[in-house]
C-alpha cells in the first residue's frame, strides 16, 4: 500500500511527517467513486480516469501538504533520476541529485542512514514558491529497496 494513498509508480522519500513523493497516479475507472464522479461530470469512467501518464511531485511537512503536476515528465526521466540516486547511495559519499528543475536532493551519510534535504521548485504559475524540506535521517537499506521497487514498477 502506498504511504500517500495513490496507485501507480511512486518514489516516496522521507518520513510520515516530512516527505517528497515523485508519483504517476493511476485512477481505476472501475472504482464506484470514480464511476459516480464520471457520471456527475457527464463523461465515461475511462475518460474521467485519464491516461495515467501525468507525473506529479507531492510534498508534506507536518500536515502542510502541496503538490503539482509535471507536464512533459516521462517514465524514462523518472527512471534516470532513480538510477542516479542508486549510484550516489552506493558510492557512500555526500551527493546532490536533481530531477529536472523541480527537485534537488542533497544527502550525506550518517552511520547507516542518509540525512536528506529536498529543495522543491514548483513550476511557473503554481501559487507556492520554492521550499526546502529536511527529510530526516533515512535508513540506507530502505532507500535502496524503495528505489529498486520504483524502477521495477516503471519497467
Amino acid at each position: 500500500m502506498s504511504p500517500i494513498g495513490v496507485s501507480g509508480p511512486e518514489l516516496f522519500i522521507g518520513t510520515e511527517t516530512a516527505y517528497v513523493a515523485f508519483v504517476r497516479p493511476e485512477i481505476d475507472p472501475t472504482q464506484p467513486d470514480v464511476v459516480l464522479a464520471a457520471q456527475e461530470a457527464g463523461v465515461t469512467p475511462e475518460e474521467f480516469a485519464g491516461p495515467g501518464n501525468i507525473w506529479a511531485l507531492m510534498l508534506d511537512v507536518d500536515g502542510e501538504g502541496d503538490g503539482f503536476e509535471l507536464p512533459g515528465a516521462r517514465d524514462v526521466e523518472a527512471d534516470d533520476f532513480a538510477e542516479q540516486l542508486q549510484r550516489a547511495l552506493a558510492a557512500g559519499e555526500p551527493f546532490t541529485a536533481e530531477a529536472g528543475n523541480f527537485l534537488r536532493l542533497d544527502a550525506r551519510p550518517v552511520a547507516d542512514t542518509w540525512q536528506v534535504t529536498a529543495s522543491v521548485t514548483p513550476p511557473e504559475g503554481h501559487d507556492a514558491g520554492p521550499r526546502t524540506l529536511e527529510l530526516g535521517a533515512l535508513p540506507a537499506a530502505e532507500l535502496l529497496a524503495d528505489l529498486e521497487d520504483f524502477r521495477r514498477a516503471l519497467a
